[in-house]
């Protein structure tokens, strides 16, 4: 029989670089280079906090009932889970907790407050968030939105909305607003 040729010897291949390594160096190009021509940062996502409820026709009663301290209510769904939204009094609800609630100042204006705590409970549910702002943004008397909402988080004036609650308490007052008229008499 004959012999078969002896097979070459085979080559030693380049070592492939590990995911690890072509991280590391494209994180080092990054920083030294900049963004290649292909690569493109994500958009951030503006959301514009509040904005489904404003023109809403349950809302506008919702806070129309608030104002009036009459008794309105409502239910929302997120991520498959069902939300109760009333106005009863001078109470705003939600889930069944007192979030937002007004006490009288004089004949004319009261005073908006939330309660810290019930609203540091649902910050995580991004109904919550919509309608916490649109109720802050619906009573334009008081003045510019504080209140903001980041990585679902509360914020107020730049402070997280939990670090007032040790020293000032749950009840942040967010304003007054005039909830009736004044009528004007016949002469």
């Amino acid at each position: 029989m004959a012999d078969s040729p002896a097979k070459p010897a085979k080559k030693d291949k380049p070592k492939r670089q590990t995911e690890a390594e072509r991280k590391a160096m494209l994180d080092y190009h990054r920083t030294m280079y900049g963004p290649t021509s292909g690569e493109h940062r994500a958009v951030v996502k503006k959301v514009d906090w509040g904005a489904p409820y404003l023109q809403h026709p349950k809302f506008l009663a919702l806070v129309e009932a608030f104002r009036h301290g009459k008794s309105f209510e409502f239910s929302v769904t997120d991520k498959g889970r069902t939300y109760a939204v009333s106005a009863e009094g001078g109470h705003l609800r939600f889930g069944g907790a007192v979030v937002f609630y007004s006490r009288a100042i004089n004949k004319y204006e009261s005073s908006l407050l939330m309660d810290r705590s019930e609203a540091l409970r649902f910050q995580e549910v991004e109904s919550f968030a919509h309608l916490a702002l649109a109720v802050v943004r619906s009573f334009p008397e008081l003045g510019p939105v504080r209140l903001r909402v980041s990585n679902k988080e509360f914020w107020w004036d730049g402070e997280r909305l939990e670090a007032g609650i040790a020293a000032q308490g749950p009840n942040l007052l967010i304003g007054d607003f005039r909830h009736a008229a004044p009528k004007e008499k016949k002469g």
